[in-house]
């Protein structure tokens, strides 16, 4: 896929304008058993799932380019790289979002990675998705915390994170990804959601302690264009469906309307 084609990034702009919410699971390359991670796809393809994000903050079993092989060769959802590094770039996924860490002061992660990252994007030819990553507190440390050497924003000050979407959303990027982290003990709070969707107007992704349906349902209402699961789906598989109903029963009433 060329960057030119913006096919991910038309689908996420028109969802928006839509009022349409998507599903995005993230698969950890480290964590995916590929004896059964067929039966997996399918399943989730039978769900109704909107995207793969591929990809942690840490990987110590490079496979991101078998799992997306995979992921084409047993569905036609989008398998779209989660970086934790310029280490984690395949050319063989259909999109990157190329995450600047606008919540932390870490410049490695705010401009560093992006530096090393961009002529191999631009060789790549894959389609590029700049996004504004903002880590959430969630109660306890994250590996994403810790691999970055970064504080999160603080979960019970809505304004300070809407006004980083914000600076964001000024410097050109055109995604915000308001992240609890795997693990998370506290998902991002509904309040937390709706300030930075009453600021920008780019599209939301929201991840991190999404572990049920009234949890997705709350993310959802207050503006999060698509909700994130990964790690809950590892402990409760139920969770994919329950989730994902969610999100359809949430569209459904949009088509009504």
């Amino acid at each position: 896929m060329k960057t030119a084609d913006r096919k991910i990034a038309d689908l996420l702009h028109i969802r928006k304008a839509e009022k349409r919410k998507s599903f995005a699971v993230l698969l950890d390359p480290d964590k995916v058993n590929f004896d059964t991670f067929p039966n997996f796809l399918e399943y989730a393809a039978t769900h109704g799932v909107d995207f793969f994000f591929v990809g942690g903050s840490l990987i110590t079993n490079y496979a991101i380019d078998r799992l997306v092989a995979a992921i084409h060769e047993y569905t036609d959802i989008p398998a779209i790289l989660f970086p934790g590094s310029s280490l984690h770039i395949d050319p063989v996924a259909d999109a990157i979002l190329l995450l600047s860490l606008i919540s932390g002061r870490n410049p490695d992660l705010l401009i560093g990675q992006h530096v090393i990252a961009a002529p191999l994007l631009k060789s790549s030819g894959i389609e590029v998705l700049p996004t504004g990553y903002m880590l959430i507190e969630s109660g306890r440390l994250t590996t994403v915390s810790y691999i970055s050497n970064t504080t999160p924003l603080p979960r019970d000050k809505p304004g300070i994170v809407a006004c980083t979407a914000l600076a964001g959303e000024y410097l050109g990027l055109q995604y915000m990804f308001l992240d609890a982290g795997s693990g998370a003990q506290f998902p991002v709070t509904a309040e937390t959601i709706a300030a930075v969707r009453g600021t920008v107007d780019t599209p939301i992704i929201v991840g991190g302690g999404i572990d049920s349906y009234e949890k997705a349902d709350q993310a959802l209402n207050a503006g999060a264009d698509v909700i994130v699961v990964g790690n809950g789906i590892e402990k409760n598989p139920e969770l994919l469906p329950e989730v994902a109903a969610c999100v359809k029963a949430f569209n459904s009433k949009i088509e009504v309307a």
